[in-house]
C-alpha cells in the first residue's frame, strides 16, 4: 500500500507540474524527465531527473551532473551530449527546492541533506562508483558528497564551484531568512540578466543566454512564485553558513577542477563593505588555491571564461572535460602504480 501511495503521489506531481510555473512545467528539458519519489524529513518529495544512456557501446561509467543555484538540469544540455557521445551514462537530478523538483514549505536544507537525497536516487537507479560533477552550488554540493561518500565514487569534477572561500569569515554580514526572502520576492528577469552579465559572463551577453534567464524568471512568476522565493532564501542561507573550504584536505577521491578565471561570484558580496567586496570571488586565485589544498587534483584554467564555461564555450569546455576525465579514469592518479613521479597529481595542472 505504501508503495502504491508513493507511486500515485509521483504521478500527481508529474501531472500538476505541467501547468505550474514553479515546477517549470512549460520549460522543455533536452531529455525525458523522470521522477524519484521518496520520504525525507517526514514528508514525501519528488525529485526530477534525467537518465541518459550512452550512445553506442558504453564505457561502463556514469556521470552525475549537479546544477547550480541559479541553474537547472537543463543547463547541462551540451555537456550531457558530449558525455553521452563519449560512452558515459549521464544522470542529471534537479535538487529538492529547485526547478522541476518539489519545493516543500518546511524543509531544513543542508548540503549534507541534498547529498543524501542524491545518494538515495543513485541507489534506486543502481548506479555504482559514479563520477560526481558539480557546477556553482552543485560544485559545493559535490565537495560535500565526496566528503560523505568518497569511497563510493570514482572521481570528482567541479566547475567554478562556489564555496572556495568562507564569505562569513571574510567579513560578509549575515542576513536573516526574512531578509533573504523579501529580496527574493523582488526578483525580476531584468535583475537576473544584469546579475549574470556582470558576475557570470564578465560583462558580456549573447542572445542564447536569455533562455536561462527565462528559465529562472519563470519559476518566480505566477501563484507559486512565493514558494520558489522561499526555497531560494533557505538555500542561500544553507550555502552561506555551511562552508566546505576548510575540509578540502580531507578529500581523497581524484578531483578535476575546471575553472573560468574571469568569474567573480561570491555569495552576499552585495551586502559586504567595499573593502571586503574587493577581496571576494577572485577565481584566478581561488582555483589554484583549491587545487593545492586537494591532494589528488588536476586543475584546468579557462583564462577568458567566467562562471559558466560550459555555457560560454561548450566545445572548449567539453573537450577539456572529456580529455581530462578519460585520462583520470585510465590512470591511477594516486601514483600507486609504483612510479609516483609519473602521477598526474604531481603535475597539478593539465593543458586544455
Amino acid at each position: 500500500m505504501r508503495t502504491l501511495i508513493l507511486l500515485l503521489f509521483g504521478l500527481l506531481v508529474s501531472v500538476s507540474s505541467a501547468a505550474a510555473d514553479s515546477m517549470l512545467g512549460d520549460f522543455d528539458y533536452p531529455f525525458p524527465v523522470k521522477r524519484f519519489v521518496f520520504e525525507s524529513q517526514a514528508q514525501q518529495l519528488s525529485m526530477a531527473y534525467m537518465d541518459i544512456a550512452p550512445a553506442g557501446i558504453g564505457n561502463g561509467h556514469t556521470a552525475v551532473l549537479l546544477h547550480g543555484k541559479n541553474f537547472c538540469g537543463a543547463t547541462w544540455g551540451a555537456t550531457i551530449l558530449a558525455l553521452r557521445e563519449s560512452g558515459f551514462r549521464v544522470v542529471v537530478p534537479d535538487q529538492i527546492g529547485f526547478c522541476k523538483s518539489s519545493k516543500p514549505g518546511r524543509y531544513q536544507y543542508g548540503l549534507h541533506q541534498l547529498a543524501a537525497n542524491t545518494h538515495a536516487l543513485l541507489q534506486a537507479l543502481e548506479v555504482e562508483k559514479p563520477i560526481i560533477l558539480g557546477h556553482s552550488m552543485g560544485g559545493m554540493l559535490a565537495f560535500r558528497y565526496a566528503l560523505m561518500y568518497g569511497d563510493e565514487i570514482s572521481a570528482l569534477v567541479v566547475v567554478n564551484p562556489i564555496g572556495l572561500e568562507d564569505w562569513r569569515a571574510m567579513g560578509v554580514p549575515i542576513a536573516t531568512i526574512d531578509q533573504l526572502y523579501n529580496a527574493e520576492l523582488k526578483t525580476t528577469a531584468e535583475q537576473i540578466r544584469d546579475y549574470q552579465r556582470s558576475t557570470y559572463y564578465d560583462g558580456k551577453w549573447l542572445p542564447e543566454y536569455d533562455r536561462w534567464v527565462e528559465m529562472l524568471a519563470g519559476m518566480y512568476s505566477g501563484e507559486d512564485g512565493a514558494a520558489v522565493a522561499w526555497s531560494q532564501a533557505l538555500t542561500s542561507d544553507m550555502i552561506f553558513n555551511q562552508p566546505v573550504v576548510h575540509e578540502f584536505g580531507n578529500i581523497r577521491v581524484p578531483t578535476l577542477l575546471l575553472i573560468g578565471a574571469r568569474d567573480n561570484t561570491a555569495i552576499g558580496k552585495a551586502r559586504a563593505p567595499e573593502e571586503v567586496r574587493k577581496k571576494l570571488g577572485n577565481y584566478a586565485e581561488l582555483g589554484p588555491r583549491a587545487a593545492a589544498a586537494i591532494e589528488n587534483s588536476v586543475l584546468v584554467m579557462f583564462e577568458d571564461l567566467g562562471h559558466s564555461p560550459q555555457v560560454q564555450a561548450p566545445e572548449t569546455f567539453n573537450e577539456a572535460l572529456i580529455v581530462n576525465l578519460e585520462a583520470m579514469l585510465a590512470t591511477d592518479i594516486s601514483g600507486d602504480d609504483g612510479n609516483p613521479d609519473k602521477s598526474p597529481a604531481k603535475e597539478k595542472e593539465r593543458p586544455r
